[in-house]
């Protein structure tokens, strides 16, 4: 659910692919996040219901504990989100401040870090940041050269012969995300798919922020989804589980996930209502 919330990396790269404003990216992912997170919600209290599992008591003791020891990470959303959303910081300018306030709690308030390993952490830092910029290097090279052979041009008159409306467009969409979402990491789906599907969604007025918010949740429904979702893979070796039954354990997730995926489709308003369009 993380890829919906701010300040999420695929949200981010696909508003630099998209050439759309990525605060509005990181405001329009809220609502269709929170209604993921609650229809979850709601199925794990009536699955637990259901299946009688041990509970621990609640304990305003070890709230406050827990409170006490996270103090100094709970104020770090309050304020990059107040910073960006409050017009006082350009997501660039939180990215500097997250950075400076982490190493500062690290090295000064925890002492976790100690000077000598911050050249390490810049160079692993530095690794990330080169493989992203290669990605976007990749991606502005792709989209120039779609553009000029008039790729989306011609996949928008082949689309056309088929769908005759936004409601068919989108779930054509739909379909085609949750099988690449299978197959294909978010990261070069963003590079290679956003440039082809962005002048063909324009044909039929669906917006490109409403467009990312459905590609993204769609996305992370394929990681999930049978036989080859990558999510699943991972999570039988991780867990030393056979593939089958990591498949029947995440099936009832996965239709939970694919009836919150289809409300933030077909309805636009869930993730545009915040940008008053």
């Amino acid at each position: 659910l993380g890829l919906l919330f701010a300040p999420s990396l695929p949200l981010i790269l696909y508003g630099v692919v998209a050439e759309v404003s990525i605060d509005e990216l990181f405001i329009a992912g809220i609502l269709p996040g929170v209604l993921m997170l609650i229809l979850m919600s709601a199925y794990c209290l009536w699955m637990s219901r259901s299946q009688r599992r041990p509970t621990t008591r609640f304990s305003m003791r070890e709230v406050g504990a827990a409170l006490w020891d996270s103090i100094w990470e709970l104020p770090l959303p309050v304020i990059v989100l107040g910073g960006i959303y409050g017009g006082y910081l350009a997501v660039s300018e939180a990215a500097v401040v997250t950075a400076l306030y982490v190493t500062f709690v690290e090295l000064v308030i925890h002492r976790d870090l100690s000077p000598k390993q911050l050249p390490e952490i810049v160079r692993q830092s530095m690794l990330l940041v080169g493989g992203i910029l290669l990605i976007l290097g990749v991606s502005l090279a792709s989209t120039n050269y779609v553009i000029d052979a008039q790729v989306p041009e011609m996949l928008i008159g082949l689309v056309r012969q088929y769908v005759t409306g936004a409601t068919s467009f989108l779930w054509l969409l739909f379909l085609f995300l949750l099988v690449l979402g299978a197959i294909l990491d978010i990261f070069s789906a963003l590079v290679l798919v956003v440039p082809l599907i962005l002048p063909v969604a324009a044909e039929y007025g669906i917006d490109p922020i409403h467009l990312g918010i459905v590609f993204l949740a769609t996305m992370q429904l394929g990681y999930l989804t049978p036989p080859i979702g990558l999510n699943l893979f991972v999570s039988s070796y991780r867990f030393d589980q056979s593939i089958v039954r990591v498949y029947s354990a995440t099936f009832p997730f996965l239709m939970v996930l694919a009836a919150s995926v289809l409300v933030i489709t077909f309805w636009p308003s869930l993730s545009l209502v915040l940008l008053e369009r």
